[in-house]
């Protein structure tokens, strides 16, 4: 199954001229923490999650992604991929100080940081406080200082625009920097596989393969009405990023209006056991998302989607936020309980968070929602 988390935002501006823009993204963020505060984790496979029945993997250390451990996958897989798992329950309390530490850094070289969660944000050095002139050496320094500072490590992409930047941050994992300077984007996006493209998940990734686009390279190829025919209103995104272009600014604040999480599954589900431990999933990793954010709200939204393709929702909306989540689950459950029997299979479920009281700057969502799993 693939799991997709959305935010609903305010659209971006687009930025005018020719911008120097850096992406942060803190190396498996939360397994490192642990490794930090607990030095006898250093070396080890670790899972920062759950570890019961139905406990979902929150973050995994690079020594456990060797095995295939990966965010989001529930705990039990986990422990088969790799039987030497360590678990340990999240603390988000000290990842939120660790992170403010972290974009406390950020800005002192700029006002314009974009958080996108905890460990990872846009900066726009276009025109740097402490006069650099160069992305490249205030990216080195910013990735020196958070290795003395907080003792963890972060990688960094270099570009001219967000798209770009964020590509080039996953590049040279962990602990890697790398540039894609002006005139390099299309380039460079022509050798990738398009699975990488953020945006792009593995369904997507499945059907452009059917479609016989495996790389930027035959993206590019293909027109604007071929993309449009094919993939509705994501089709100027993938134009657009086939040739390295993103007129996106970065934005130190936004108005975030939701925050959700579904899961498609690869076979249709009617049974209600099956769906009741398919909701327990949902709101773990949703909840996650939820603390990740620091939201609250009033409106939970279950949504349906049936094997005919038909989509249903049900919402719950209390006077006051919802308090944790245990009555977050609840809620969950009690919608999907008002549905039942179903009148027919699903293929996917979903739930949101709305009507939101505050939260911290939301991650960038495009038209399309956003796999990140």
């Amino acid at each position: 199954m693939s799991e997709t988390i959305h935010d609903d935002d305010d659209e971006d501006g687009e930025a005018e001229g020719l911008r120097k823009i850096i992406h942060v993204d803190m190396d498996a963020f939360f397994a490192s923490v642990e490794q930090r505060d607990e030095p006898s984790l250093r070396g080890k496979p670790v899972a920062v999650g759950g570890s019961s029945g139905r406990g979902v993997v929150a973050a995994a250390s690079y020594e456990a992604r060797k095995f295939g451990v990966r965010s989001a996958m529930p705990s039990v897989t986990a422990k088969r991929l790799c039987p030497d798992l360590i678990f340990r329950k999240s603390r988000f309390d000290v990842y939120r100080e660790v992170s403010g530490q972290i974009r406390a850094i950020f800005r002192d070289y700029t006002p314009l940081v974009e958080p996108l969660s905890l460990d990872e944000a846009y900066l726009d050095v276009t025109e740097d406080l402490r006069g650099l002139g160069s992305a490249t050496r205030i990216a080195q320094e910013i990735r020196r200082r958070i290795r003395e500072e907080t003792g963890l490590t972060a990688s960094a992409g270099v570009s001219y625009n967000k798209f770009l930047a964020k590509l080039a941050s996953d590049q040279n994992k962990p602990d890697g920097l790398c540039v894609i300077r002006p005139g390099e984007g299309a380039a460079f996006v022509a050798t990738l596989p398009v699975k990488r493209f953020h945006g792009v998940g593995p369904k997507g990734a499945e059907k452009m393969s059917r479609l016989g686009i495996e790389t930027g390279a035959d993206l590019v190829t293909k027109d604007l009405a071929f993309l449009r025919a094919n993939f509705g209103s994501f089709a100027d995104y993938l134009y657009r990023a086939a040739r390295g272009i993103d007129l996106r600014q970065v934005r130190a604040s936004r108005n975030r209006k939701s925050v959700g999480g579904e899961r498609t599954f690869h076979e249709d589900l009617s049974n209600p056991a099956e769906l009741r431990e398919a909701m327990d999933r949902i709101i773990d990793i949703v909840w996650e998302r939820i603390e990740r954010a620091e939201a609250t709200g009033r409106t939970v939204t279950m949504k349906l989607k049936y094997n005919d393709f038909t989509i249903q929702s049900r919402a719950a909306t209390l006077p006051r936020s919802v308090a944790d989540k245990t009555e977050f689950g609840r809620i969950g459950h009690n919608l999907l309980s008002e549905m039942l029997p179903l009148p027919r299979p699903i293929r996917l479920m979903g739930l949101t968070l709305s009507k939101l009281d505050g939260a911290k700057p939301s991650r960038q969502a495009d038209s399309a929602q956003l796999d990140l799993f």
